[in-house]
């Protein structure tokens, strides 16, 4: 993918829409390329973690462990953006990511996000806006199917 294509690709995804050419090159000058073979691990829960993911190709899926057994969270394709909770609230990765095939992938450090602060102060406030966003979303949707699977309980214990 050429450069081009990778501040398009970052620039169509919530966390990165809005955002300006020149900053997200700045990012993109400053994250790693991760290439992954299925089944391989981007990261563990528990893990330390200090970056977040950007999908370039391929699926992951992530799921959190109890008791042996994994329990599947959603499936990550091209495009979509992962691990930005650690860059939030500074705990250690909630969740296990998992490559379900060849995957090629963005990471891009809060050192990296720093830079940018530091280069451009409101580029890094509409990032923090999107990311903001985006978790805002993804816990309404859990919300929503938390509240969904309280209200079939309760109709299945009530008959």
């Amino acid at each position: 993918m050429t450069t081009e294509e990778r501040i398009l690709l970052l620039q169509s995804t919530p966390f990165f829409g809005a955002t300006n050419e020149r900053s997200v090159a700045l990012l993109l000058g400053l994250s790693k390329t991760i290439h992954l073979s299925e089944g391989e691990f981007f990261f563990h829960q528990n893990d330390k973690g200090d970056s977040l993911f950007l999908l370039e190709k391929g699926s992951a899926e992530i799921f959190k462990t109890f008791n042996g057994i994994d329990y599947v969270l959603r499936t990550v394709n091209n495009g979509d953006c992962f691990g930005e909770m650690a860059l939030i609230d500074f705990t250690p990765r909630s969740a296990t990511v998992r490559a379900k095939t060849d995957c090629t992938a963005i990471e891009i450090s809060s050192k990296a996000l720093h830079s940018l602060y530091q280069q451009d102060c409101e580029q890094f406030l509409i990032v923090q806006m999107n990311v903001s966003r985006e978790v805002s979303r993804r816990l309404r949707l859990s919300d929503e199917r938390w509240f969904q699977s309280q209200v079939e309980n309760n109709c299945t214990s009530s008959s």
